[in-house]
């Protein structure tokens, strides 16, 4: 057992480092909270030259072909810069054009993809569902002579506003049970019939999240993404992989709340010395650090699992909620170490603090994790 990066893999973490350093600095990161709703045209296209956007793509469409350590390694470097730009880039559209794509869609997205060309959301969640995605699928797909008629309405999807394209899972059989009527378009924008709303919310602001509505949208009947009316199955292949990308957002939140109570602790003085000489406050870091080591060990053991073909469902679902206490720990132990300066709009904790809190429930809750952890274990389906 080997828990060491290879040469090549430490060489791709540095370079990450190095980028975030130069790139995503601090005060960056802080304006683009408060200022944007999508990272700026120009920090999108340095991350493409540096091949970012081609991590998951192979090298004959013009993508680096990395492995899920080596993605890993990338997003958890840009994670600890900034949550939010690490959810922007949309990973999982190169990893669906990847997998279910007809050659002629992998000729056209995916060089496209690693070069930042186009951009792709995914649309999945609807109004009346978030964890019930089956039960609460409304949205319609119709098939006419030459397109697809879509009518219905998304909502907390990553992006759309700025998307070219929004893969989005609809009902195309309604007359079957909807695991086997369920398939995936890749829907162009602008669109007739298609638009989309910004929700305000909490944290990650420079991740913008969307409603999306679907007003007799047409489609091509070429942009059928994967097997007709088997969307569903095909997109369990995805949600995995979806999964430790929101591990590793945690982490990363988690890494950058931590360092920012280290770094405070050593600085702030009281009672003639920095606090970091109290035992309490010591005893709250190491646990906070104790924490990131075990979502992060975990989650590299998904990748590692994934690389080697093998089963990762369960330890997936655990690395979510492993990795989301990390960042809410982090977080808040970070915020009370830091007293009221904590509370401030001065320092970033109260970022961290904000942002944490999506990925404790998305792409699903907690709760829903721990489920299926014991029903991989061979447990009945509980509710």
């Amino acid at each position: 057992m080997n828990f060491s990066f290879t040469k090549e893999q430490e060489m791709i973490r540095r370079e990450m480092q190095n980028f975030c350093e130069k790139e995503l600095t601090p005060e960056y990161v802080r304006w683009m909270d408060e200022n944007c709703d999508f990272m700026p045209d120009d920090l999108w296209k340095k991350l493409a030259d540096i091949g970012f956007f081609g991590c998951t793509i192979p090298e004959e469409y013009g993508g680096a072909g990395y492995d899920s350590i080596e993605q890993t390694i990338m997003l958890e470097e840009l994670s600890t810069a900034s949550a939010a730009v690490s959810l922007n880039t949309m990973i999982l559209g190169p990893i669906l054009v990847r997998d279910l794509g007809t050659p002629q869609q992998k000729d056209f997205y995916l060089p496209r993809m690693a070069r930042g060309e186009v951009k792709m959301a995914f649309a999945l969640t609807e109004p009346a569902g978030g964890t019930d995605v089956l039960g609460a699928m409304q949205l319609t797909a119709v098939e006419k002579s030459d397109h697809w008629l879509l009518n219905g309405q998304k909502v907390f999807t990553t992006s759309a506003h700025v998307a070219d394209s929004i893969a989005t899972i609809a009902i195309t059989n309604p007359d079957v049970k909807r695991t086997q009527g369920l398939s995936i378009l890749i829907v162009p924008r602008p669109t007739e019939g298609l638009e989309t709303r910004l929700i305000p919310k909490l944290g990650c602001h420079a991740a913008g999240t969307n409603e999306v509505f679907y007003d007799n949208v047409r489609v091509p009947k070429e942009n059928l993404l994967g097997t007709l009316n088997n969307g569903w199955y095909e997109l369990l292949g995805t949600l995995n992989p979806e999964r430790i990308i929101t591990a590793v957002v945690s982490l990363g939140i988690a890494k950058a709340a931590y360092r920012e109570a280290v770094d405070y602790a050593k600085k702030r003085e009281a009672f003639q010395g920095p606090i970091a000489r109290f035992q309490a406050i010591q005893h709250a870091l190491a646990d906070i650090a104790i924490e990131i080591e075990n979502a992060r060990n975990l989650i590299y053991k998904c990748a590692w699992l994934k690389d080697e073909g093998k089963p990762f469902e369960k330890e997936v679902c655990m690395a979510k909620i492993v990795a989301g206490k990390a960042s809410e720990m982090a977080a808040i132990t970070g915020m009370e170490i830091m007293g009221g300066w904590g509370y401030t709009m001065e320092y970033d904790m109260q970022r961290h603090f904000r942002d944490y809190k999506q990925m404790i429930f998305a792409p699903i809750t907690d709760e829903m994790a721990r489920n299926m952890i014991m029903r991989f274990s061979g447990f009945p389906r509980s509710w």
